[in-house]
């Protein structure tokens, strides 16, 4: 084997990558293992047997453990390092193998930026038919549509104004990008590059919020197909009603006058001192704390003398800085809920300086992000609010300054703002400006003189890092458009569990049947190679995926899996092409080296086949599609790596040494199976074709009498994961639930899960009332129908009072709660149509190239075109009386992807063999060629198909309900194809290489 030293040396290279990475997941588990420990100590000692007490205690010392660790240098942990090497907890965290949504529980969202207020804010508002087009534009939208805004803008406007016009609406506030005279195109151009500011001003608000909500790992992206929409997925979050009203509220820039200590410094000391007597006068233990501790003067609520929510008077908290500014002190993270508290109780003081406001610094000013900065901000006006809003920044450039290597940030505002800039900062020379972005403040630059024109230069200690925050901040100035939220899925940590263990245990009994079957089929030394070969490609691909920082999902365990399987029919290939060398008489070390030599085409192929379809299924899937496709994609790769050269390397060296040069690659139970089989395969196939046939005519029938059935996914609604006490029959909640949503459409079907107790049961509740209304009183409208309704009829208890009800429903009974607007739906149609075209057209152009054949090309088409709609006939065919839900959705497009993929590497091996025999025996009559290219690949077929099927059927039976529909979509997909690559795809070509022979003959002539 040639570049043997070039592959071991990239192997033990990769190895270590692997295992640095993986490292960050073990030391994170380890720390979470003693935060659990401590926490439930404390729990234990102060609940006092009272179950809600140890819940609360737990969670908050849970937290407070982690949080306590968070900038603690935990790796490599070596004490006499110091602090300046290794990585603390919160970048460990940061590093480690992630859990999606489905595992974790959490919340994903996509909002969208209001199109409609951005184009109304840039043109005429006074032109009828501009507000016309605007209004159509937004009505159409809101219904459905898989077209940008702008688009749908374009054409309502043309329609009823025709072209040239657009240049009259926008080139008065758009003067210097847009003449009176430009045409739509250019107009156009500009409005789509606005929009996209907006967007990206929008993504970095949002993404700013969430960094401070203290999400671990949260993924938020851009819509590469829609610029006004971003994608937003948060594992762990369990309060989702503070979340929307985070992502949705509007982001405020704001530019403050400051105070300087010196000036609040005697109404600071009588706060000290009546704080002070305050805890004299009390014997509270002050336990209790103030939520959102950052948010200085939020609406904390007070507590009774008895129970202050702070321990020690305001000046103890207080670490002074030593030197007079508008920068306060600092405060430690654990106590700045305590600080509010004071001054909320003492704001009402007569010595309280007029219009003093109270601000926390936006990040920490320590290396271990512990203190953060207080800031003492001077309303100005009537109002005693800001002094100048945002809005009126034009632009902002982070770049270094042209006087050294420091970083400064260069702003420039509008006329209005530049005029009350220059007046503000004339008043305030020698004085700090505050720099506020959500009641925050990035930056308090002195001035240090006044400023004309409107443009300014920040400048401060910046890093790089810190000049592009900056950057970002004066940006965003007053969010121009509000963005709503137009997808929700909401999972439940309890669900999120169930998943984890049902996806471990499906996972765990895949690879230990995977193993044995190998064994069984081919010998324990050869199956023992080839296992250990599994367990390294399993290490190779969580390790890559570690170093990426994905996201594990149970569509991901899927696609490891499915990557598992493939890893073994590329052992498969290589053993039986093994066989077939020693049964003509070579020795084992000869027939090893030539089995590889002959199988690698096919292996090649196969895994390249499957690359281009996780490649397209990544490409247009979203969140966890795009995660089983990287999955598949890093598996197929590592798959490669271990049975194409470890394992060769490895036979080559211990026959090298004299051992196993005895190896037969069969067992008893296996030798004797296919050996030597002389079946005329083209011959039965015009009896069994009509097989497919009669399916294709009943499934075209079914589709057109039952449909298919989709899931919110494509249709747009709301879905309910709902779990009852008791046993519960869906008709019978669906009968109930009807009435409450006229004009709707309301759906339930039974949601059963293997990992569930007998005593319980789940079912799904869907529906499209009032979809196109994405706001909270709607949302809690249907939960309120539902909770009432079903506590009428005695499914769910009732409470004392309505609203008792209602509560007790939402956060017991619901599992997980999903919206998905009808634009998304149409997108995702469009999207899921294109990629299944997509991946056909490329596997067909792919044996093409390949096989440099057509009959190889055309056969493929057709078979994989009959693969996909073979699945989709099923699941028409059978969704009524399956006991499980089989909806249409993204999950499904993604198994018939994943079906192309595996009916193509089946069909590559067939087409492999026929081509290698045909060079071989040039004359030899077609029909014999095929046949017996059938007949020698029929164990490899059979193998890896009853290998895959045992894998998925493990998935299908024990992965639970979240991706049964999925994984019993790739089921009977891997029968299809194996059927079509031997009764389809093979005929095809047969009858081409017939018609091509007979056009030859006649020519020759």
């Amino acid at each position: 084997m040639q570049n043997k030293g070039f592959v071991i040396t990239f192997s033990i290279l990769l190895t270590l990558v692997c295992l640095f990475y993986l490292s960050f997941t073990f030391v994170t588990r380890n720390q979470e293992s003693k935060a659990e420990k401590y926490a439930a100590a404390y729990a234990s000692e102060h609940s006092k047997g009272d179950q809600q007490l140890y819940d609360e205690l737990y969670n908050k010392q849970y937290s407070h453990y982690l949080d306590s660790m968070s900038t603690e240098r935990v790796w490599p942990g070596i004490p006499f390092l110091g602090d300046s090497i290794g990585y603390t907890l919160k970048e460990c965290r940061e590093k480690e193998i992630g859990l999606g949504l489905d595992l974790k529980g959490g919340m994903s969202v996509i909002v969208e930026v209001d199109a409609s207020a951005v184009l109304s804010s840039l043109g005429d508002p006074d032109n009828a038919a501009f507000n016309k087009a605007l209004q159509e534009a937004s009505d159409e939208n809101r219904k459905g549509s898989n077209r940008d805004y702008i688009s749908i803008f374009l054409d309502k406007f043309k329609a009823a104004n025709g072209t040239g016009k657009l240049a009259g609406i926008f080139s008065t506030k758009l003067r210097d990008q847009i003449n009176p005279q430009d045409n739509d195109a250019k107009v156009e151009g500009v409005l789509r590059k606005e929009l996209q500011a907006i967007a990206d001003n929008s993504f970095s608000v949002l993404r700013t919020r969430i960094d401070r909500f203290g999400v671990v790992a949260p993924n938020v992206q851009k819509l590469d197909n829609r610029a006004e929409r971003i994608m937003i997925e948060l594992p762990g979050i369990k309060e989702p009603e503070r979340v929307r009203k985070l992502l949705q509220g509007s982001a405020n820039l704001e530019f403050w006058k400051t105070y300087n200590y010196s000036e609040i410094q005697g109404y600071l000391a009588t706060v000290s001192e009546l704080s002070r007597q305050a805890l004299s006068a009390t014997a509270s233990d002050s336990s209790a704390i103030v939520k959102d501790s950052l948010s200085v003067d939020s609406s904390a609520v007070l507590t009774p003398a008895s129970q202050l929510a702070f321990a020690k008077s305001l000046d103890q908290y207080l670490q002074r800085i030593p030197y007079d500014g508008a920068m306060v002190a600092f405060v430690h993270k654990n106590d700045t809920a305590s600080v509010n508290a004071i001054l909320h109780k003492y704001k009402d003081l007569p010595e309280r300086p007029s219009g003093l406001e109270f601000a926390w610094g936006f990040k920490a000013e320590d290396q271990k992000e512990t203190q953060f900065a207080l800031y003492s901000l001077r309303g100005d006006g009537v109002k005693k609010g800001p002094a100048l809003d945002g809005e009126v920044v034009i632009s902002a450039k982070a770049d270094q300054s042209q006087h050294g290597s420091a970083w400064e940030v260069d702003m420039q505002m509008n006329t209005i703002g530049s005029q009350r800039w220059a007046t503000i900062t004339g008043a305030e020379v020698g004085r700090s400006i505050a720099i506020v972005l959500d009641g925050s403040v990035y930056s308090a630059p002195n001035v240090n003189g006044k400023i004309d024109g409107g443009r300014s230069q920040i400048t401060g200690r910046f890093s790089v890092e810190d000049a592009k925050d900056l950057e970002n901040v004066l940006k965003s100035g007053k969010m121009k458009a509000g963005v709503h939220i137009v997808q929700e899925d909401v999972v439940g940590p309890s669900l999120g569990q169930e998943a984890i263990n049902a996806g471990i245990i499906s996972f765990v009994l895949a690879l230990v049947l995977l193993m044995l079957y190998i064994c069984l089929v081919y010998g324990l030394i050869p199956g023992l190679i080839a296992n250990v070969a599994l367990l390294v490609n399993l290490f190779f691909t969580i390790g890559i995926l570690a170093a990426f920082g994905a996201v594990m999902t149970l569509p991901g365990i899927t696609g490891l899996v499915l990557a598992l399987a493939l890893a073994v029919d590329a052992n498969v290939l290589v053993y039986e092409r093994t066989k077939e060398e020693l049964k003509a008489g070579k020795n084992t070390k000869v027939a090893i080296v030539d089995g590889y030599r002959h199988a690698f085409s096919a292996i090649f192929d196969g895994h390249a086949s499957q690359v281009i379809t996780a490649i397209i299924l990544a490409y247009f899937g979203t969140g966890p599609i795009q995660g089983f496709a990287t999955t598949l994609i890093i598996g197929i790769i590592a798959s490669f790596i271990t049975n194409v050269f470890l394992t060769r390397i490895f036979y080559e060296y211990m026959l090298d040494k004299g051992k196993l040069r005895h190896l037969t690659f069969t067992t008893v139970i296996s030798k004797k199976i296919f050996k030597e089989t002389h079946i005329n395969f083209l011959g039965m196939t015009r009896h069994i074709v009509i097989i497919s046939v009669v399916l294709i005519i009943a499934g075209v029938a079914s589709l057109f009498i039952n449909g298919l059935n989709g899931g919110i996914d494509f249709t747009g609604g709301r879905n309910y994961l709902v779990r009852f006490d008791t046993k519960v029959n869906a008709d019978d909640v669906e009968k109930v639930l009807v009435s409450e949503f006229p004009n709707s459409t309301v759906l339930v079907l039974t949601s059963g899960s293997a990992s569930q107790s007998s005593s319980t049961s789940q079912v799904r509740i869907t529906t499209n009332y009032k979809i196109e209304e994405a706001t909270d009183s709607v949302e809690n409208e249907i939960r309120a129908k539902m909770a009432l309704s079903l506590a009428a009829n005695n499914i769910t208890p009732k409470g004392a009072t309505d609203k008792e009800t209602i509560d007790a429903f939402n956060f017991k009974y619901v599992q997980s709660s999903q919206r998905v607007g009808p634009s998304v739906a149409d997108d995702l149609k469009t999207a899921a149509t294109i990629a299944v075209l997509i991946a056909i057209a490329f596997m067909a152009l792919y044996i093409l190239l390949r096989f440099r054949d057509i009959a190889f090309s055309v056969g493929t088409l057709i078979a994989v075109a009959h693969d996909a709609v073979m699945v989709i006939i099923l699941y028409s065919l059978l969704y009524k009386i399956m006991p499980f839900s089989m909806e249409v959705d993204q999950s499904f497009i993604a198994a018939v992807l994943t079906v192309v993929g595996y009916s193509i590497n089946d069909k590559v091996v067939i087409f492999d063999r026929i081509r290698e025999i045909r060079n071989m025996y040039p004359k030899r009559d077609i029909t014999e060629t095929i046949n017996e290219a059938l007949n020698s690949t029929l164990g490899r077929t059979l193998n890896t198909a009853i290998s895959s099927m045992l894998v998925v059927f493990c998935i299908f039976l024990l992965g639970g309900d979240t991706i049964r529909s999925f994984t019993f979509a790739i089921f009977i997909g891997i029968f299809i194809g194996t059927y079509s690559s031997v009764f389809v795809a093979t005929p095809i070509a047969w009858t081409i290489f017939k018609k091509e022979h007979s056009k030859k003959a006649i020519e020759a002539k």
